[in-house]
């Protein structure tokens, strides 16, 4: 077992300052020793946010934190299964009128594809993908 970090944890982490071993250290308070990983849609997302940043230094800081995440977190691809794997529910769970953030849909797959959970601070979406383990941080 283990947990996919959504990007929400990690950002709130780097908006507080808090390094990467002490996002992970707290990640193991709540969920004990555990494997950790990424989608590299998360990865996107925080590279996103450090060409976004309103100055050179939060630029800087944002990079450092993405670096030190990516070193010490496996980062994981989507792939043509997984991509299929999304369609099927993003058309499943439309039928039923329920729409589901791109984003956290391809998280979410990727959860479920290692057999791991989802660690987010925002339940929303995640909590709409049938078998998908979510933790909220």
């Amino acid at each position: 077992m283990g947990l996919v970090l959504d990007s929400s944890v990690a950002i709130a982490a780097e908006r507080r300052n808090l390094p990467v071993e002490g996002l992970l250290e707290l990640v193991r308070g709540i969920a004990g020793p555990t494997e950790m990983a990424l989608s590299v849609i998360s990865v996107i997302s925080l590279e996103h946010g450090v060409w976004r940043a309103k100055d050179e230094t939060r630029a800087i800081r944002r990079r450092q934190f993405l670096d030190d995440l990516i070193g010490n977190v496996p980062v994981y691809p989507i792939t043509t299964e997984l991509a299929r794997k999304a369609g099927k529910i993003d058309a499943e769970q439309q039928e039923r009128g329920m729409r589901i953030a791109f984003q956290d849909l391809l998280i979410g797959v990727s959860a479920l594809a290692l057999g791991y959970e989802v660690l987010t601070s925002n339940l929303r979406y995640f909590q709409m993908i049938p078998g998908l383990v979510v933790r909220q941080l």
